[in-house]
């Protein structure tokens, strides 16, 4: 008995400890498991040696739910370029409990050969462990020929040309291979204005046993200062198709240094004008074949610069004479395009008013221009035709058909009647009278007619010239209503002082802040210094805008460099392309009235029609 109960107190001892060992072995796998599913962010690389141009893929994962906006990839594109990304998600359950873990494939091209480190990628208050990846010089591709599947060459139509002359820039990409997405750079550099200059051209060519198709793309380059100025590499990136698949190819082109010539020493005009040639054409339309003082003639002078935009062609200016007056039109350009360049076309419209009669001589058409092949000035010159002009005809004579004077029937009156004839009006009326029934003597009757006509004719004028007082007597009305209206709105009109008080205190620092403003090309603040400086110079009263500046400077130089920036500052090109050193010495020329000696006041910016 004693031992039966021995033997149960011991079976129910080990249950107990039994039940107590598996509840602490239970424990003890909870405890184990649960850092597995801790909030964390993974990071992991397929592979961590790669070769130029190969794509690795980064793998993020996340072991919570509430990811927000998912990683921040910002790190990562300082070494490699983004090709794509995906994500997905999973979710397990697990003893009554489950879990969610998000996943982030991004596919990365490393921007250049080295070890690099791949940053902690962060995804909300948590961040990945840092990765290492080297990257190897690819092995160079060359087809059975031993010639590369694709390149890219450039080339220029002169790599020591003259200020703003025109250079032609040719970029040519051969392939042997077929490419998709193929993304092919564009040239730029602040020093020149790039402007395409055909489509594209495809041909093929064959390079030692290999057929390339070659795509050739051409853009004009105008260079802006003299010195050398190098175009950076052209590069270009596609997906190639292998025979085991596709590949990522990026290739690049050579660099090219110009070196640009400043104007020549020996050019002796003010407007610098690079060309291969410019020809003038002039022509005179008239109204009729004979032209009278006072008739308009359209006078048109057509321009062109081979290898120039039209907007460098010097616009010509024409004053008015005692023989005729001059009306100008506004200059328009135009441009015409080839494989060897471009050709600027000005034209010019002026409407010609003889004053006097006789032979009128036009002033000659001239523009100087510097030949870029012979490397010399020259100077074109196209005459106009002789105008005559015939003076307008009197009031005593009139024109015939050909051209000369008859006198009119006043001026051969007829011969002077006695008092028994009858009146000219009066003889059909008296012939006409097939039944003279009347018994009033004819010459009494005639009478009393033409003093009923002079009556009537009396009451018509006097009516009319009442209607012609009443209208001339309205239109004044109305004239000095409008001048009233006109003065009453110009009164109204805030001056610059009511809503735009000055910040500076005098002139001088003005004029400071105008010159710096100049100097740091800052061309978005340009005419709030313009217009300080200029009301502390003729006041308030004086300046209203940009034009009341140019009319009040008299400078001709100065309204062509205000014209240049404010048609900068309105065009579709970027501004930071605008230099001011040329307005800042035209305004120090102004302000102190000593010229200054250099080219750079001479240049002329160009402003193309893109």
């Amino acid at each position: 008995m004693v031992m039966k109960q021995f033997y149960f107190f011991m079976f129910a001892l080990s249950r107990k400890m039994y039940c107590a060992l598996a509840t602490l072995l239970i424990t003890g796998l909870f405890s184990l498991a649960l850092p597995a599913y801790a909030d964390s962010v993974t990071a992991s690389l397929d592979k961590n040696v790669v070769t130029e141009n190969d794509i690795v893929q980064l793998t993020i994962r996340a072991d919570f739910t509430n990811t927000g906006n998912g990683p921040d990839l910002t790190p990562l594109k300082k070494d490699f370029d983004i090709v794509s990304q995906s994500q997905s998600s999973q979710f397990s359950f697990n003893l009554g409990s489950n879990t969610a873990m998000s996943y982030w494939v991004i596919s990365l091209m490393p921007k250049s050969v080295g070890t690099f480190t791949i940053p902690p990628i962060k995804i909300g208050q948590y961040a990945s462990q840092p990765l290492t990846l080297t990257v190897k010089n690819a092995p160079e591709l060359l087809d059975k020929n031993g010639n590369p599947p694709v390149m890219l060459k450039t080339q220029v139509s002169s790599d020591n040309p003259y200020l703003q002359q025109q250079v032609i820039f040719t970029m040519k990409l051969y392939t042997s291979v077929p490419l998709s997405n193929a993304n092919i750079s564009v040239p730029s550099n602040p020093d020149l204005i790039f402007e395409q200059l055909t489509d594209d051209q495809s041909e093929f060519k064959e390079i030692n046993g290999t057929r390339y198709q070659v795509l050739t793309r051409k853009y004009l380059a105008f260079p802006q200062r003299s010195g050398q100025i190098t175009i950076a590499p052209q590069t270009m990136q596609a997906m190639m198709q292998m025979g085991a698949g596709q590949r990522i190819v990026r290739i690049q082109s050579q660099p090219i240094n110009l070196q640009v010539l400043p104007i020549p020493p020996s050019y002796t005009n003010d407007n610098w004008l690079p060309s291969e040639g410019v020809t003038i054409n002039t022509k005179l339309e008239k109204p009729k074949d004979t032209v009278r003082v006072g008739d308009t003639v359209i006078w048109t002078i057509n321009i062109d610069a081979k290898d120039a935009l039209p907007e460098q062609i010097p616009q010509l200016t024409f004053n008015s004479t005692k023989a005729y007056k001059l009306y100008p039109e506004p200059a328009t350009f135009s441009s015409q395009k080839n494989d060897n360049g471009i050709i600027g076309h000005q034209t010019i419209k002026i409407q010609v008013v003889p004053t006097q009669k006789g032979t009128i001589k036009l002033p000659d058409v001239s523009v100087t221009y510097w030949d870029t092949n012979k490397r010399i000035e020259k100077t074109v010159t196209q005459s106009t035709p002789e105008l005559t002009v015939v003076p307008l005809p009197t009031s005593a004579s009139a024109t015939t058909n050909n051209g000369t004077q008859k006198p009119k029937a006043l001026d051969n009156p007829l011969p002077p009647q006695s008092r028994s004839v009858a009146p000219i009006s009066l003889t059909k009326l008296e012939n006409d009278q097939a039944n003279p029934s009347d018994d009033t003597p004819k010459p009494i009757h005639t009478q009393l007619v033409k003093e009923q006509n002079e009556v009537n004719w009396r009451l018509y004028g006097i009516i009319g010239l009442s209607i012609l007082l009443t209208l001339l007597l309205l239109a004044c009305l109305l004239l000095f209503w409008k001048k009233k209206k006109s003065k009453d709105d110009e009164a109204n009109v805030p001056t610059l002082k009511e809503f735009a008080p000055l910040t500076s205190s005098d002139e001088k620092s003005a004029f400071e802040s105008l010159i710096e403003c100049c100097r740091q090309d800052n061309i978005t603040e340009l005419r709030s210094h313009l217009l300080e400086w200029a009301r502390h110079r003729w006041g308030d009263e004086q300046i209203r805008s940009i034009e009341d500046i140019k009319r009040l400077a008299g400078s001709v130089t100065l309204t062509q460099l205000l014209m240049e920036a404010e048609l900068m500052l309105y065009s579709n090109q970027a501004t930071h392309q605008w230099q001011g050193n040329s307005l800042a010495e035209a305004l120090e020329e102004y302000q102190t009235g000593q010229p200054k000696k250099t080219q750079a006041s001479q240049l002329k910016t160009l402003y193309p029609n893109f």
